[in-house]
Order: structure tokens, then sequence, then C-alpha cells
């Protein structure tokens, strides 16, 4: 599949112990990974010792005011020499030890371009969020590419770097990572190698632990930061209407909490739902709206210091 060289990046900020589990899970990988790049966000509470624990870890500090979802990554593709990169995030625990094997097996097809993991919930996640990762990964692993669009809408370009895989060279000709992105870098990603005849791999063998419970007002905000992600790529996700696929999910969940004889629970899907929504909305709209509410608004203030609304 002529894959033989493979560096994980992994932009940090504040790691916490999964980030230790990460790293040792990497280094036990049956797919030998060359490098493990972590690109950090200085603060005073970055775990030094891990470089100790493997000559192929290496770190490279920025400063908070360098980090961009699309730019930071794109600057840490240009430290790897390796024939594939993957992506994770500093909370994603590999299930297993293959990984990385599972997550670059989809290679063998030279129209592949990209690959994401199934993310599995946490021992801590609740009831409604454990369905949810069910539904937007499910067991079975599928093949994505612009006629996707047809049956599966926006979610035919979903990919997730909180565990993805590109080819190098489908990468380059995609012209890498936009460099300015509050949100969805991964997905603008995967819609541009589409755009080009490629094709995105769900593999679902290649698992992760990684699961949120967010308040309301972490899910307005996250929503909030998607729609102005989705609003400042019209050539990507214009007339790609994801609202269908938000309601689709909200009604499967409502009937699995009735199924289970968890109705009450419904209260709190639909609460979350209508921030989730909101969220999206005014994120949609963010150009009518005060640049004071809208950094409110947002999850990533510094994004907006040099953005003109």
């Amino acid at each position: 599949m002529n894959i033989k060289k493979v560096d994980i990046i992994i932009p940090t900020y504040k790691p916490d112990e999964k980030f230790e589990q990460l790293i040792r899970h990497l280094l036990r990988q049956t797919f030998p990974v060359q490098k493990i790049i972590v690109v950090n966000t200085k603060t005073d509470t970055f775990p030094w010792d891990i470089v100790g624990f493997d000559s192929r870890i290496v770190v490279k500090e920025i400063s908070k005011s360098e980090f961009d979802h699309g730019g930071t990554r794109r600057m840490a593709v240009g430290l790897s020499d390796a024939d594939a990169v993957v992506f994770m995030t500093q909370d994603a625990v590999p299930r297993d030890n293959r990984l990385i094997e599972n997550l670059i097996a989809p290679f063998a097809d030279e129209s592949v371009g990209c690959t994401y993991a199934r993310q599995l919930p946490d021992e801590t996640s609740d009831v409604i969020e454990r369905y949810i990762r069910e539904f937007n990964y499910p067991p079975r692993s599928c093949v994505k590419n612009l006629d996707s669009i047809k049956n599966m809408g926006i979610k035919a370009f979903f990919c997730s770097n909180v565990c993805a895989a590109y080819r190098r060279t489908c990468y380059e000709e995609a012209g890498g990572f936009v460099k300015r992105t509050i949100f969805n870098e991964d997905m603008i990603m995967a819609a541009n190698m589409m755009k080009l005849g490629y094709q995105c791999f769900y593999a679902a063998e290649a698992k992760v632990v990684h699961s949120h419970n967010y308040t309301c007002i972490q899910q307005f905000k996250r929503n909030f930061d998607l729609a102005v992600s989705q609003a400042e790529h019209p050539e990507i996700f214009e007339g790609v209407p994801p609202e269908k696929e938000g309601i689709r999910l909200v009604k499967k969940t409502a009937a699995y909490l009735v199924r289970i004889k968890k109705p009450w629970l419904i209260i709190k899907l639909v609460v979350n739902s209508g921030f989730k929504y909101a969220g999206y909305l005014f994120g949609k709209k963010y150009k009518r709206l005060p640049l004071k509410l809208v950094i409110k608004c947002s999850s990533s203030p510094k994004y907006w210091a040099k953005v003109q609304v």
C-alpha cells in the first residue's frame, strides 16, 4: 500500500493523565510509529517527563496566539516526512495496540485519501452521550465520496481529527489544511480530497476511547464555532444542509430512551438539542452580530482577535 512511514501529530494544551496513557499506547502499536510530534501550546503544566519515554517523541512549543485549528496542524505536517500522518487529540486513548494498523489498512486502496477512527464512550459518559457516539460512530466501516452526499448529506464530509490519518500525497494535492479556521479543518480537508476524486474511509476497527459530557453552554459554543466554519467556507458547505441529520439524531435518540424505559431523559435531550441548534443558527449568521456578542458565543475567543465581523 506504499505506506511505510507513519508519524503521529498531537496538538496539546494543559494535557492531563489521559495524554500519558495515549503516549504509552502509541509506543506499543503493532504498526511501528516513526515519530510522535507533540505541538504544545505553552503553559507551566506540560509533563516533560514523557520525552524520556522514547527517542521518537518530539515536542514543539507554540504560544496561545499562534494556535489555529488548521494552521497549527498544517505547520506540524511540515515537521514530518512520513508517507501518512495521523492526527490525534490529547484525550483520545487507543482501545488496543492495533489502532494505527487498522487506521492505515484502508490505504491499500489507492483511492482512499483519508481515514478516521471509531470513537467509543468512556466510563463517565451518560446514556445520551453513549447513544450519540454509537450513532455517529457505528460498528460497521464505510467509504465515502462525493456521491455519498445524495444519501448522507453533510455527513459525507465528516472526518474527525480526534483520530484521523491522511495519505501524504493526497494531503499535499488537496493543498494541506487551511491556514486559518475556527473549527472543522478535518471536514474541509476530507471535502477537498473528495473533490479531487479521493475517498474518505471510516475505519470502525480502529478504535479510540473519547467522549465528553458537555454542558448546554459548551454545546452552544461548539455548535456556534462549527457553523462559523461552515459559513466561512461556502465553497464546501453551501447547498449541503446539515439540519436533517441533526433532527434524525434527536428522533432516534428519543426513541432509544423510550425503548430502554428512561423517557424522562428526553427532556434533557430536547434542552441540549435546543442549545446546539441555537448555537448553530447564531453561528450561521455571525456576520450580522456585533463582535462582542460573537466573542461571547464562541468557544475560541482568541480566534476573533484579527477578524472583522
